[in-house]
């Protein structure tokens, strides 16, 4: 690869960074009545995951940061001890992970029941899921150097 070019798979990864950045300030959950209550904000309302989830949401700003930080790395030329995109893929993982997490298992308020996932939800894991896929696609075109056996 030329100094200064990026590959499809990179341009993938950092499109599903920023559609997840994007995605964290779109409507994540919708409380349907005055019984739930998510952060002290009452029922019925509408909340983005910037709203609620006020750690992770910088965790997640970080993991959209990942393919930009990759992109740099491709572009000055920089010698990595690991391929290129393993660890971009390693946080597209993690993000994926902290999204279902927070969605689907450990969903917020104190009535879960009444709480409804929007589209923002979707749109943040499709773009995690597209960062993972231009990540991993790159790390795996980087050839691994092999040692001979007995050599740690």
């Amino acid at each position: 690869m030329n100094r200064g070019e990026l590959q499809r798979s990179e341009i993938l990864a950092i499109i599903g960074g920023l559609i997840i950045a994007v995605g964290l300030f779109l409507t994540w959950y919708h409380l349907q009545n005055k019984n739930v209550t998510v952060n002290s904000t009452t029922g019925p309302a509408d909340l983005s995951g910037w709203d609620v989830h006020t750690i992770i949401r910088w965790l997640l700003l970080a993991a959209a940061a990942a393919p930009l930080i990759l992109a740099w790395i491709i572009l000055r030329g920089h010698a990595l001890s690991w391929p290129r995109g393993e660890m971009t893929a390693v946080t597209a993982v993690a993000a994926l992970g902290l999204i279902a997490y927070v969605t689907f298992i450990n969903k917020p308020g104190d009535v879960t029941s009444l709480v409804s996932l929007r589209i923002g939800v979707f749109v943040s894991l499709a773009g995690a899921a597209l960062m993972l896929f231009g990540s991993a696609t790159r790390a795996s075109k980087t050839e691994r150097p092999r040692k001979p056996p007995g050599v740690m």
